[in-house]
């Protein structure tokens, strides 16, 4: 229909739930005629009945034309569309391929038991230490094998394994190389990543934040122990990464292509004479598979980071408060673990997704945990209740705006408070990096010769 080109035809825009169809038709089509192609288009079940741009009626033998319809005219779907259905075996075959939530759980079982066998076996010797790294070498191979429904968790979860196996074979207990240690097992499984996302990428999301994740933490930690700093300097970085990629990350997560922000084709001109050249599409409009198919793989972006984040902040934040071990560079681990949990926990009030939400809030909380097992043993008698009940009191506060200010109390007052909040939090995290980290004492030292 819209490959006609005779003198005389009509350009229409027809417009309604499915989304706006332009058309070029002759000028004896009936109504009827450009319902069914508005309906073939879209992909709706039924063909719909038009009504003019004043809402007048077309009966489906009426002639656009004769009804006074011109080049130009907007054409409305009238009635309620429903979109085609998918015949009940495809979507029974389309179901059956998808991995259900309880596997998840049997991701996270693993993860964690990858970890636990690592951290065993570092600390083992002989027959025990080589059986391990063995197992656990064999068990990240069976994440590379992309087959079965169950394919993008194994790839998920091999890097784990793979990671846990490095570590436990470039363990060393010098405190000093801890860093270069982790580092090596988060290369590893950054390329274990790689490998499964070679050959399968169902899990694209996923491991393209391990490789991300993985490659970052090894250049930090590499990077410090060949500058010569301390281990404080890297646990410092990393935990200030964790709290920046919580903010950075939602701006990355959701790639929508640029065929449908914006028509290329039509972008140079806008012309109904241009619009109806040939080998030029006849519909500007986003199918909703599309839709769905952005916000899934947003979604499944958002969760892997907020995990990433959680295992660095995990990681990081009791690392930092052990190795600082002078009095001024304590005072910076403090205060950056703390202002750290704090902004994690801001930074979840802007996540609309329940399960990143939640890991964020768990990093967050974490982080103030840490500081209090660290303070409460230095306080006595009356200053221990008083800290206690200041840290509850604050960090039920803090969680407590974090998840109104998200969820319940959307004015733009709160959320102009909150978002000052989270700036104020990361600013001071960022900001006492250079206490924290040593540079600060090292630059009075240097100074004044203490």
């Amino acid at each position: 229909m819209a490959g006609n080109r005779i003198a005389g035809s009509l350009a229409l825009t027809v417009h309604g739930p499915s989304g706006s169809l332009d058309l070029v038709v002759p000028p004896d089509v009936l109504a009827a005629d450009v319902a069914r192609e508005y309906a073939a288009q879209c992909g709706l079940a039924e063909v719909p009945p038009l009504l003019t741009r004043l809402g007048e009626p077309l009966a489906p033998d009426d002639a656009l034309l004769a009804r006074g319809l011109v080049s130009g005219d907007l054409l409305v779907v009238g009635g309620a569309t429903a979109p085609a259905r998918r015949p009940r075996r495809l979507r029974s075959v389309a179901s059956a391929g998808e991995a259900g939530p309880v596997s998840a759980l049997w991701v996270a079982l693993g993860a964690a038991l990858a970890v636990a066998g690592g951290w065993l076996a570092a600390r083992t010797d002989g027959t025990g230490h080589r059986a391990t790294v063995i197992v656990l070498a064999a068990t990240a191979l069976t994440g590379l094998v992309p087959t079965g429904a169950l394919g993008p968790r194994r790839a998920t979860v091999a890097p784990f394994f793979a990671g846990a196996a490095a570590y436990a074979v470039a363990y060393d207990p010098a405190p000093e190389r801890l860093p270069t240690v982790i580092g090596v097992a988060a290369l590893v499984a950054a390329v274990t990543a790689a490998l499964a996302r070679a050959v399968d990428r169902r899990a694209d999301e996923a491991l393209r934040v391990w490789i991300v994740a993985g490659a970052a933490v090894f250049v930090v930690t590499c990077a410090c122990a060949l500058l010569g700093f301390t281990p404080q300097v890297a646990w410092a970085l990393l935990l200030a990464g964790a709290v920046l990629a919580a903010r950075v990350v939602p701006g990355y997560a959701v790639d929508v292509p640029d065929s449908y922000l914006v028509d290329l084709e039509r972008l140079a001109v806008s012309a109904w004479s241009a619009r109806a050249q040939p080998g030029k599409r006849s519909r500007s409009m986003v199918p909703v598979g599309a839709v769905a198919q952005v916000a899934a793989r947003g979604a499944r972006t958002l969760a892997a980071a907020a995990c990433a984040v959680l295992l660095l902040a995990a990681l990081a934040a009791p690392l930092l408060l052990r190795t600082a071990d002078l009095a001024v560079d304590r005072v910076g681990a403090r205060l950056v673990v703390g202002l750290g949990g704090a902004s994690l926990l801001f930074a979840a009030r802007s996540y609309r997704y329940a399960w990143p939400r939640g890991l964020l809030r768990a990093a967050g909380l974490w982080c103030l945990l840490c500081d209090l097992v660290v303070l409460l043993p230095r306080a006595q008698g009356g200053a221990a209740v008083a800290l206690i009940v200041a840290t509850v009191v604050v960090a039920l506060g803090v969680l407590a705006a974090a998840i109104a200010t998200g969820r319940g109390w959307r004015s733009a007052w709160w959320s102009a408070r909150a978002e000052l909040a989270e700036a104020l939090a990361t600013a001071g995290t960022l900001g006492t990096l250079v206490v924290a980290s040593g540079l600060f004492r090292a630059v009075w030292e240097s100074h004044f010769g203490v």
